[in-house]
């Protein structure tokens, strides 16, 4: 008789009030696939999708149900996950304890268990599994049917031997990732992640990942789970996933949660000849780097395959800073990217951190002059955060006290001695935001008797002269409150 395993994560929408308020929930991926994983191996399984749910206690019904082992298996593909909020923390520490207490074996696989997997054994975890975890949950659960001890001969996991905690060497990478089944989707609910949606301004999405790990250094940037790796599926085995979700769901429009989309030489191009072999009309958004996009028949094979919003790490408008964050792109290459890819129809979104080490007045402002000369069609602002397992963790962490996660998504508090402090870039978050749609308006304005004048603009340039005075609200609050800084009051 078959095994039964009952599988979570920790992201709570709900518990993070800006996602939550966004209306845009994605689906766990990475949880969805390890199920599918293990139906494959003859194990019986079932979810609790903790991302619509308020509260862990809602799991209980479940646990009534007798599962022989609980597996809280985090959407690793989801940067929120990578996070390691203090609230997803609390949440799933709470879901062991009630694992334990109906007498479970209980493994967890997350970014934040990953580094501190100390904290998760101590609340009652018997396992943690350590980067990619596939492999590693069934040899643990091949050892727990046979009523066997966890031993240094399953890689890639940490456990308890008496009094001692023990972590295993690392486990080898799967290189050919299409030896994984489709992710188990029959186990979501997709119509209550489509009621969610609704609610919101957006049109609905499902994730989808094409690739594991990221090959770039960027020394702020932590790969607890896939890595500094890269391996990709094939285009035809994508294609399998895209046509069940468009014909089960009836979802054409796609968000490609890969770290780099299409970094494999020629796999964007034979993606989107496989698009058209099967005759699939789809919309999709990736992450990308501006490096890797000046190729123009890279940016021309994107169009035509459907991609309408590239996601750049833009970071800075100050080279200094790139260079400091060993990020490896030009401002130029930033720039240049963005022309070609809004020239064939493509919308730039930038990812934009503030509070980087060494960061001055100057390197802001020349962030601000990016946005304003570059254009990009939307922005993404955060302030830099310190990961355990990376270069600039290492350089801030004795800096760090009591507070090393932020609660949730919008905490935005400094954690280590920036050249400002919390409320000074809450305060610079809030302006970056108003002079960009600030140059939204404006544009808008141009376009007023434009063919192309949208419903969106129309808001945009409704909304210019509000957006305009925060602004300089908040210029004279930032003001204020560097003279503060300076004079030591804060």
């Amino acid at each position: 008789m078959s095994k039964k395993v009952l599988f979570s994560h920790s992201y709570f929408y709900p518990l993070d009030p800006k996602q939550w308020k966004n209306k845009t929930p994605y689906p766990p991926l990475a949880t969805i696939l390890a199920a599918a994983f293990l139906r494959e191996k003859n194990y019986e399984v079932q979810l609790f999708d903790t991302n619509l749910k308020s509260n862990p206690s809602e799991i209980e019904p479940l646990l009534e149900q007798h599962p022989d082992y609980f597996v809280l298996y985090d959407d690793g593909f989801n940067y929120l996950s990578k996070m390691c909020l203090s609230n997803m923390r609390n949440a799933a520490l709470e879901m062991i304890k009630m694992a334990k207490s109906k007498g479970l074996k209980v493994a967890v696989s997350s970014s934040d268990s990953s580094d501190h997997f100390e904290k998760y054994l101590n609340a009652g975890a018997d396992c943690v599994l350590i980067g990619e975890a596939e492999d590693s949950l069934l040899e643990v659960l091949t050892k727990w049917d046979k009523k066997e001890d966890l031993d240094d001969s399953v890689l890639g996991i940490a456990y308890r031997k008496g009094e001692e905690l023990i972590k295993n060497r690392s486990r080898p990478i799967r290189k050919n990732l299409d030896e994984f089944p489709l992710p188990a989707w029959d186990l979501v609910d997709v119509d209550a992640y489509k009621n969610i949606w609704s609610q919101g301004k957006y049109d609905f999405h499902l994730n989808l990942a094409t690739t594991r790990g990221c090959p770039f250094k960027c020394n702020w940037c932590a790969k607890p789970i896939y890595g500094n790796r890269y391996n990709s599926r094939t285009p035809q085995h994508v294609i399998q996933e895209v046509k069940l979700l468009v014909e089960n769901y009836q979802c054409n429009n796609f968000w490609m949660c890969d770290d780099i989309f299409g970094l494999k030489p020629g796999w964007v191009q034979e993606f989107n000849k496989e698009l058209k072999k099967h005759k699939l009309n789809i919309r999709y958004k990736i992450q990308s780097r501006a490096d890797l996009l000046v190729k123009e028949d890279t940016i021309e094979a994107l169009a035509q395959s459907g991609c309408y919003e590239v996601w750049l790490g833009a970071e800075s408008g100050s080279q200094t800073i790139l260079d400091a964050m060993d990020k490896g792109t030009k401002l130029e290459e930033i720039k240049e990217s963005t022309i070609k890819l809004q020239k064939h129809g493509v919308r730039v979104a930038y990812f934009l951190q503030f509070g980087y080490l060494g960061e001055s007045k100057e390197d802001i402002q020349k962030t601000v002059d990016m946005i304003k000369s570059n254009k990009p069609n939307d922005i993404g602002v955060s302030v830099s955060y310190p990961l355990p397992g990376t270069l600039f963790y290492e350089k801030v962490k004795a800096e760090m006290k009591d507070k090393q996660n932020w609660t949730d998504s919008d905490d935005l508090a400094m954690m280590f001695q920036g050249t400002f402090n919390s409320s000074y870039y809450k305060t610079l978050h809030r302006y970056i935001h108003r002079i960009f749609r600030t140059q939204l308006g404006k544009r808008s304005l141009k376009n007023l008797f434009s063919a192309k004048f949208s419903q969106i603009e129309g808001r945009y340039l409704t909304l210019l002269p509000y957006n305009y005075l925060l602004s300089k609200k908040y210029q004279i609050k930032l003001s204020k409150l560097n003279n503060k800084q300076e004079q030591n009051v804060v």
